[in-house]
């Protein structure tokens, strides 16, 4: 039989409900693929496990299913291990082998079980591509590899052969083209499951900065760079992030990690292939140490980064945790993320340009960790005149300006007698304490609400929010 590795993966998930953030979605049903790699272990995507409140795996020599649970998971680089406990999924066959980065125009095979039909499909296909693409499920540009080859909806997950060998696996299709599909590529794969064995977090870090090419001639000698050296201008840095007090704004990153960096934002990966320069970060874990040179006020400089996950004012997608929500005098506060944004139809170009302006080129400070929003107003006696409120940013509260949302329940449960709002549109609201304490038992009972906050906003102590995992 070809590909007895080769397994169906059924999940039930759960999703939460950004519209109501006090409560999830209906459960649904969906199917993936998968691979055995271990007697216990199977390798598939992390987008066919998100959310999942129950896990089953149907191997092609047997019609039973087996209930598998999740080891691990990477969100950023789209993987996951799943276990079955006590059956040794290899006594039959071989686990499947991890083999290496493919070449360009190597053949391929997409092995999996595509939705509307029972039995294994395979497709042909060619390594067309290597480069840093944006991974649909996480939102981060990492390595990937392209092949003509179709990915069907429930292919996605399984595994890509080469001479025998797992390549990648399959996790999305181009929807621009016909027959295109992309890969997680062999190395990240391999570096996924040491850091498993290792103990290591499983994020893929993050730089934290912005980076404008230096292409122009004059915009080369204004920052300082010889005519034989080549770089990047850093534009931004993340509060919290890996390069946050290590670089500063108008530094030319010239290596990183050891790779020289080329003009237009380029490095030649693996000796190999040419592509961002941060694709050397999938390399890498969460607490590594890494060098960059660089040129600073005309000198240069190799300064020594700890990788911190990704981090983003506004987060990107986030699985497998319900949103972060306050419920106070009817009024409704959650954090801003793509998620939330993610609740307009072609929510790109119809959410408030406000919280897109915020997601697409805000920057996370000291001062301003996470956007807090107004999202709903409740209807009740005590918020009347409000409710043309709602979908705006919180500016401050009594005269203090919020720098996360934990900083905000604070704020409002610290006010005295009077809580003072105000709104990115210059809207105010006041709300009296005594009247809010005697209304939000008949507010939550009235709209079917159990509690006035989410579970995370009752930790007592809390380290700030690095990054969605």
């Amino acid at each position: 039989m070809a590909y007895p590795q080769v397994v169906k993966i059924f999940a039930t998930t759960q999703e939460p409900d950004f519209d109501s953030p006090w409560q999830a979605r209906t459960p649904s049903s969906s199917t993936g693929s998968g691979v055995i790699i271990g007697s216990h272990q199977i390798l598939t995507g992390a987008h066919v496990v998100a959310n999942a409140t129950f896990l089953q795996i149907q191997k092609i020599s047997d019609p039973d299913k087996l209930v598998a649970r999740l080891v691990a998971v990477c969100h950023d680089c789209d993987l996951a291990l799943l276990t079955v406990d006590d059956h040794d999924l290899t006594a039959d066959m071989e686990p499947a082998v991890i083999g290496d980065l493919p070449d360009l125009r190597d053949k391929v095979s997409v092995v999996g079980f595509p939705v509307g039909g029972e039995e294994i499909s395979i497709t042909e296909g060619v390594v067309s591509r290597l480069e840093v693409q944006r991974y649909s499920h996480s939102q981060r540009h990492l390595l990937a590899v392209t092949v003509d080859a179709a990915i069907n909806e429930g292919n996605s997950g399984g595994p890509v052969f080469k001479d025998g060998k797992v390549a990648g696996i399959a996790f999305q299709k181009l929807r621009a083209a016909d027959n295109i599909g992309e890969l997680v590529p062999a190395p990240m794969i391999e570096h996924f499951l040491a850091g498993i064995d290792k103990g290591k977090r499983p994020d893929v870090p993050g730089l934290g900065i912005a980076a404008q090419n230096l292409e122009n001639p004059q915009l080369r000698r204004r920052v300082g760079l010889a005519d034989d050296e080549s770089g990047v201008l850093v534009t931004t840095i993340e509060y919290g992030g890996s390069a946050w007090g290590a670089l500063q704004h108008g530094d030319a990153l010239l290596h990183i990690d050891g790779h020289r960096i080329a003009n237009n934002g380029t490095i030649r990966y693996r000796d190999r292939y040419r592509t961002r320069y941060d694709a050397v970060l999938g390399e890498h874990y969460v607490g590594d140490r890494i060098d960059v040179e660089l040129l600073r006020d005309g000198k240069h400089q190799t300064v020594e980064l700890e990788l911190q996950p990704m981090i983003n004012l506004v987060p990107r997608a986030m699985y497998d945790r319900a949103p972060t929500y306050f419920v106070y005098g009817g009024l409704v506060f959650q954090l801003l993320t793509r998620d939330f944004l993610t609740t307009w139809d072609k929510w790109w170009n119809k959410a408030p340009k406000e919280f897109l302006n915020y997601y697409y080129i805000g920057t996370r400070t000291p001062e301003h960790n996470e956007v807090v929003i107004l999202t709903h107003i409740l209807a009740d006696e005590i918020n009347v005149g409000y409710e043309h409120l709602y979908n705006e940013g919180i500016t401050s509260v009594n005269g203090h300006t919020p720098r996360d949302m934990h900083d905000f329940v604070r704020a409002v449960e610290a006010a005295g007698d009077v809580v003072e709002l105000r709104t990115t549109t210059d809207g105010v609201i006041v709300l009296d304490r005594a009247a809010v304490r005697e209304a939000n038992e008949r507010i939550l009972h009235r709209y079917h609400i159990t509690h006035d906050r989410s579970p995370d906003l009752d930790e007592p102590t809390r380290k700030p929010r690095l990054a969605a995992r």
